[in-house]
């Protein structure tokens, strides 16, 4: 029987398979471990004290989600041993023989589970990573038959990982609608039933990391995204639409946070939705832990607030539902253009080549 191609398997091979080959355009311009120190690096020690320090802190906050729409945070108060249990139950999973793995396959429209690479169907080309996704909120909708049951321990400690990093999303968001000038709640009220959704990413090494990404540049479509990433480094963002990228530097015990495409829009453009992508590298595996915190179906996508003389970024309230299927259709769209486009070239230089004269001794070979 031939083995199950995991990407630890196809890891083994020499050379890259063609499907996770990206365009030149698209391939990395940074190396995963090239650090970079423009990524603010906030410490959440005094943002419950009611004095200057809190003050201080927001305004970090904020600054922060209006330059890059992205930031670091520490003290945050997550207990570092939570965090290791965490990251050590992710990174045992991902040991697991692949028939393990696999009785969790994301397939026939399960609500969660495990999958290898991880782009959307029509998408020509493949993300270089393994994923295990499972939704912890709203609590009623845990399906926990989609959770991991190996290694030992897994439902318990998610359970409270779960709680503490809702709890630090919503901080969050009260200080940003603070400095929007609405009441705390506004933007986890504008949330409806906030739903919760944990993504463990596992970038294994690959034999030809210039070719590949291991997630393609994207923005998040959720409110709020809180990451954490091992040592390895691989995590990259741009401001400039891609014209320039800096790798962030990871920070033991440390969440970067994301701004996705709600909270932008909620903001009314203020707070930049993050624009980021993942390499990988030859010598290490990476692991990362995503909590997108994201709002329900049902609720509506519109600015809470538009400032004098401003206008608002979106044409019409739509619901988030609608919001993401137009992101994916799009994203489809461009990637079916991107197809047709290098096809389209093919074509021309077979046609080129057909025009152009041979050599005699080749046309009587």
């Amino acid at each position: 029987m031939a083995p199950v191609k995991t990407l630890k398997y196809l890891a083994q091979e020499k050379t890259l398979e063609s499907s996770f080959i990206r365009d030149v355009s698209e391939r990395p311009k940074v190396a995963y471990n090239n650090f970079s120190n423009e990524i603010p690096i906030i410490s959440l020690a005094g943002i419950d004290d009611v004095d200057g320090l809190r003050i201080e802190t927001c305004n970090k906050i904020v600054e922060a989600c209006e330059n890059w729409g992205i930031f670091q945070i520490v003290d945050h108060g997550v207990d570092q041993k939570l965090i290791s249990e965490m990251t050590r139950l992710a990174k045992g999973f991902f040991d697991l023989p692949p028939e393990e793995k696999l009785r969790f396959d994301l397939s026939g429209g399960k609500k969660g589970g495990f999958i290898v690479s991880s782009h959307l169907q029509g998408e020509p080309v493949r993300d270089w990573r393994e994923m295990m996704i499972y939704f912890s909120y709203p609590i009623k909708q845990r399906d926990y038959s989609r959770w991991p049951n190996k290694p030992e321990g897994w439902k318990e400690v998610t359970e409270q990982y779960s709680e503490k990093l809702m709890s630090l999303s919503c901080k969050l968001l009260e200080v940003l609608s603070e400095a929007m000038g609405l009441e705390k709640e506004a933007l986890t009220k504008a949330c409806v039933d906030m739903d919760q959704k944990l993504v463990i990413n596992n970038y294994p090494k690959c034999p030809q990391p210039d070719l590949t990404l291991g997630l393609k540049r994207h923005t998040d479509p959720g409110t709020i995204t809180l990451l954490l990433q091992d040592q390895v480094g691989g995590l990259q963002a741009t401001r400039d639409n891609g014209k320039t990228w800096i790798t962030v530097k990871p920070i033991e015990g440390a969440f970067v946070v994301n701004i996705g495409d709600h909270g932008h829009y909620l903001s009314n453009g203020r707070f930049k939705n993050a624009d980021h992508q993942a390499v990988v590298n030859s010598n290490y595996s990476r692991l990362s832990i995503a909590t997108f915190q994201n709002p329900a179906p049902d609720a509506t996508v519109y600015p809470l607030k538009i400032r004098d003389g401003e206008k608002s970024v979106m044409e019409e309230p739509i619901t988030f539902a609608e919001m993401y299927r137009r992101k994916m259709s799009k994203d489809l769209e461009i990637a079916r253009m991107k197809k047709l486009g290098k096809e389209e070239k093919e074509l021309r230089n077979l046609e080129k080549a057909k025009l152009e004269p041979k050599p005699l001794n080749e046309i009587l070979a």
